[in-house]
């Protein structure tokens, strides 16, 4: 299985998983120019893509879906209530119609050799969910914009062989930062976003293994940097007695550039 991230922030999420065969996109709020200059450079056409599945409907999650579906007539894989919630943003200008496909929450759909299961995960959009996927004997789940780590995506998160999830925020940056107090408290609240401490805490207290690769996603731009991140991972695994050679490779996602294919 073939992973890539083309973005990971609060200026846009795309992320591609892929066989030899064909391949599907994990959200896509970023220009279709963008996603297909990015498969281009791996060698990919856009007639690869089989299907878009997307997290929730937020804008920077959804940007060019209406695109992806009515235009280049790609199948746009979601809840019933995110669909309706990415037709209600008026900033998306091609809504979805022919191209929406309802995945009922806790299902799993097969595209050729790829089988995608959704699972509920908090968040302050119409609704909003993570993914686990599985090809040709590995896995991946994609765990982003998630106030907390609740019952839903635990399992899930433990039984994958990869992981991408979200780090937004350094708490005392935040607190300390120019933000207003009510964003502030939307990010820290249950239904907001995933703080360093919180998301090394439970990698480190429940490490797998079978986990071979973690992908650290939505990284705060204001209130976060990637130093931050690993710092506090390596300080819960020292604390958890985690050693080095133990550890999974960690990789963090850069906000607006792709990163390396991965070979997963």
């Amino acid at each position: 299985m073939k992973f890539c991230s083309f973005a990971s922030g609060s200026d846009g999420n795309c992320y591609y998983i892929g066989t030899d065969t064909c391949g599907i996109l994990i959200d896509a709020g970023i220009s279709v120019k963008t996603i297909k200059k990015n498969l281009k450079q791996l060698g990919i056409s856009l007639s690869s893509i089989y299907a878009v599945f997307v997290t929730h409907d937020h804008y920077d999650h959804i940007a060019s879906v209406g695109t992806l579906g009515e235009v280049y007539n790609i199948p746009i894989y979601s809840t019933q209530a995110i669909l309706e919630g990415i037709n209600r943003c008026y900033k998306v200008s091609d809504k979805l119609y022919q191209s929406k496909h309802t995945q009922e929450l806790g299902t799993t759909v097969n595209i050729a050799n790829i089988s995608i299961t959704s699972f509920h995960v908090n968040h302050d959009s119409t609704q909003c969910v993570g993914y686990y996927i599985e090809s040709e004997g590995n896995s991946l789940v994609i765990a982003t914009d998630l106030g907390y780590i609740n019952d839903e995506a635990i399992p899930f998160l433990l039984k994958s062989n990869n992981i991408v999830i979200e780090a937004n925020y350094d708490e005392e940056m935040l607190l300390e930062g120019s933000y207003p107090l009510f964003l502030k408290k939307r990010i820290l609240g249950n239904c907001g976003h995933l703080a360093n401490h919180i998301t090394a805490r439970f990698l480190a207290e429940n490490h797998q293994n079978h986990w071979k690769h973690i992908f650290f996603c939505h990284l705060s731009k204001e209130n976060n940097s990637a130093d931050a991140v690993l710092r506090m991972l390596s300080k819960q695994y020292e604390t958890c007695g985690i050693k080095l050679e133990e550890r999974p490779e960690l990789t963090i996602l850069p906000r607006t550039t792709p990163i390396d294919l991965c070979i997963i």
